[in-house]
């Protein structure tokens, strides 16, 4: 049974899932920091600020199915971040 708590993610998405001991000012740098740290895709590691900030500017930054700005603040706690067009590749 899958958790009633974890949205569901969009087709064709790769998903952050981020847990913060404390309240973040701004999405765009918490995010940077987990695409720079994982290795499911390589592309979004290696994005560059420019890209990333497309990224935001096509909407294709999700929160709970809604557009993500870079200055959205995050509260304590898991937040699931969905960028769409990418995917996991191992």
């Amino acid at each position: 049974m899958e958790n009633e708590n974890v949205p569901a993610q969009p087709p064709h998405s790769f998903r952050v899932t981020l847990v913060l001991t404390s309240p973040r000012p701004r999405l765009d740098q918490v995010l940077m920091e987990e695409l720079r740290k994982q290795n499911r895709n390589h592309f979004l590691r290696n994005l560059s600020r420019t890209e990333f900030k497309e990224l935001f500017k096509k909407k294709r930054i999700r929160i709970k199915g809604q557009p993500a700005t870079p200055s959205s603040s995050l509260a304590r706690g898991t937040t699931y971040v969905d960028i769409l067009g990418y995917e996991s590749v191992s």
